[in-house]
């Protein structure tokens, strides 16, 4: 049995159009530009291709760094560190991650 894609019904095999609503139940073309347009920006993080694998490795670089950081004061090799002056390291990558998006964008536009 062939199921219509636009309103269900259930039609024979060998069937051209749906018997309810006359659609044609050929197969849809496997590419569509929107398609491929809608699927490229699922794909997209801060407005870049793959962004969120960039942000993956942000984030995993900051986690080895602060474990560094907390074994290295534990092991007293060095002084208690003050986190005020990491958080805003974070929040510029983050800013960068935010322009270089819109970058990307305005040329993916023209």
């Amino acid at each position: 049995m062939v199921y219509c894609t636009k309103c269900g019904t259930k039609n024979e095999e060998d069937a051209v159009v749906c018997v309810k609503c006359g659609a044609s139940l050929a197969a849809a073309p496997a590419w569509r530009p929107e398609r491929r347009r809608r699927e490229k920006e699922e794909q997209e993080c801060f407005g870049l291709p793959h962004g969120g694998a960039i942000v993956g490795l942000i984030f995993g670089a900051l986690i080895i760094i602060a474990g560094f950081i907390f074994a290295l004061q534990e092991w007293n090799v060095i002084e208690e560190v003050d986190w005020d002056l990491i958080w805003p390291f974070i929040v510029v990558i983050f800013g960068i991650l935010v322009i270089a998006g819109a970058l990307y964008g305005l040329s993916r536009r023209s």
